[in-house]
């Protein structure tokens, strides 16, 4: 069924159609060219072919078709790829009944959680929530576009609201909307009441959950989040990711932060590609996340003891996933909300000054504690676990000398002290080092792809012809990868003469004689070893005719 339907979208739809609101693409003979949005570049390294519905980027070494691009530009999984794509399409999904029920159920779960938000935000104006938000210094703009809300100081205004609007108590339940009673079944009230409401949406932009903010100051729960649903995945779901994805790609790099109020005062001064974990755990989930964006992360949790030891967790995870992570240094006591509203360009100048988080772990060490001794300690404890989660062995060299530096001592104590050190867990998807980029083809690649990407042509056929004087064999039909056929394309143009490859196949033949002539010389030097007269002779006499055939070529 899945594959009926990507088939028909692939006919419905070009991938130009797809990825030109990503991308501004231009006409680069055969193929569509462009800046690759995965990767900072100031040279066009992305090309689409229209043809093959495929695309690739000589930069990054990225490729795929219509929906890996999909998946990677929006940060879904396939079948969240497909229904974006069916839908743009025009095609239906077609799922069997169990799949189609479930389908029907999130879609209402949805619906509901829309609903909720729209509810809530109703109630804003002129409420002891948006009075609170003003003085925490949010202003009208942020408050309407992220959404906030109130949620009314009473017990079942927005049960009875959804429920006149046709949402049972069971949907309301499974929204994580309601709670029922402890000790009086049956009897149902809102889970969120006198709060300023946050909303928590996907990586689609469709509201998943809500965080609502105490409004009084006797309420122990100070902030309240939403439970796991079927909608929202804790682990999974970071605060603005789906606003910020686009500022992480362009920017190079992600800024995570603790609450939401902390990000919303950093998307208000600028620096859209922040984003927040919401009071919940950081997992390499979170990360693996951020990583489809960029391979670079700025730390900017709390200043305080709790604070740092949260960087230290998430710098540990974060490397053991593959990021690079720097952390800024904020004011002791202050959060970042309070540095952006005081002085948003002071931030500014602190996220300049981020340092490599090994370096930032040292300094903020130091600073706490002037005991030579129980600074080295301490240093053990909490900076070598973050040098030995680094993947690389280089760079894990290089910090255990700016460590040994700081500290005082030898590079090879360090080295000695942070053998006994454990590891990061492995996170959940093992981290993986960048991929290589895919070599330079060969001489016979580009032979074999010159057919495929123009069939039929002059060229081809001289290839095909040439190729087969040179070997003896004909051209095979080997499958290649799409980089190699871009870069044929790449090089050949729209439509290239039957001559445009005489180079390349001078260049091939060249190659081909150069090595059957060493083969040659390696028979001739076992033949001679053997004694054997006649292959001595027949040796000496391929070696002499490759070698003129070679001088031909000088």
């Amino acid at each position: 069924m899945a594959g009926d339907s990507v088939q028909e979208i692939k006919n419905r739809l070009s991938i130009v159609d797809v990825i030109s609101p990503y991308v501004k693409l231009k006409k680069a003979g055969r193929s569509m060219q462009g800046l690759c949005p995965f990767h900072k570049e100031k040279t066009p390294s992305f090309h689409v072919s229209p043809e093959r519905g495929t695309w690739h980027c000589f930069g990054c070494g990225e490729g795929g078709d219509m929906f890996s691009f999909i998946e990677k530009a929006e940060g879904v999984d396939f079948k969240s790829a497909l229904k974006l794509l069916a839908g743009k399409a025009g095609v239906e999904l077609v799922y069997d009944p169990a799949a189609k029920e479930h389908a029907g159920k999130l879609d209402r779960l949805r619906e509901a959680m829309a609903r909720a938000a729209q509810w809530y935000a109703a109630r804003l104006a002129g409420s002891p929530a948006l009075a609170y938000a003003r003085t925490r210094g949010l202003s009208e703009k942020t408050i309407e576009e992220w959404g906030l809300g109130y949620a009314p100081d009473e017990w079942r205004a927005l049960l009875e609201a959804l429920s006149a609007q046709g949402f049972s108590v069971e949907e309301l339940l499974s929204a994580g909307l309601i709670k029922e009673a402890d000790g009086k079944p049956g009897t149902y009230y809102d889970r969120f009441r006198n709060r300023l409401m946050f909303p928590i949406r996907d990586s689609a932009g469709r509201v998943v959950a809500f965080t609502g903010r105490a409004l009084s100051s006797d309420e122990p729960a100070k902030y309240l989040n939403s439970p796991e649903t079927e909608l929202y995945h804790k682990s999974e779901i970071l605060f603005g990711l789906d606003r910020a994805k686009d500022a992480i790609r362009s920017r190079g790099f992600a800024v995570l932060m603790e609450g939401q109020m902390d990000a919303l005062h950093a998307h208000q001064a600028g620096w859209g590609n922040t984003v927040a974990v919401s009071g919940t755990a950081l997992t390499a989930r979170h990360l693996s996340f951020l990583k489809r964006y960029a391979e670079n992360l700025m730390l900017a949790l709390d200043a305080d003891s709790a604070g740092l030891a949260a960087s230290v967790k998430a710098a540990r995870m974060a490397l053991a996933e593959g990021l690079r992570v720097k952390a800024l240094r904020l004011p002791e006591g202050k959060d970042p909300a309070d540095v952006l509203t005081e002085d948003a360009k002071d931030f500014t100048e602190r996220v300049k000054a981020a340092k490599p988080v090994v370096e930032f772990f040292l300094v903020a060490l130091g600073e706490r504690e002037r005991d030579p001794h129980r600074l080295i300690a301490l240093a053990e404890r909490v900076v070598l676990p973050v040098i030995a989660a680094i993947p690389s062995p280089m760079e894990r060299e290089h910090f255990v000398q700016v460590a040994a530096r700081s500290l005082g001592l030898s590079s090879e104590a360090v080295r000695e002290s942070m053998g006994r050190t454990p590891r990061e867990p492995a996170p959940e998807k093992q981290a993986r080092a960048a991929s290589p980029l895919p070599a330079a083809p060969s001489h016979r690649e580009l032979l074999i792809a010159l057919p495929q990407s123009y069939p039929g042509t002059p060229l081809a056929e001289r290839v095909e012809s040439e190729y087969s004087r040179i070997t003896g064999a004909s051209l095979p039909a080997e499958a290649l990868s799409e980089s190699v056929l871009f870069k044929a394309e790449e090089l050949y143009g729209e439509e290239p003469s039957a001559g445009a490859a005489d180079e390349l196949l001078h260049a091939f033949e060249r190659a081909v004689i150069r090595e059957a002539y060493q083969q040659a010389v390696q028979e001739l030097r076992w033949a001679e070893a053997a004694g054997d007269r006649s292959a001595i002779d027949a040796a000496a006499s391929r070696c002499a005719e490759l070698s003129a055939r070679l001088a031909r070529f000088a």
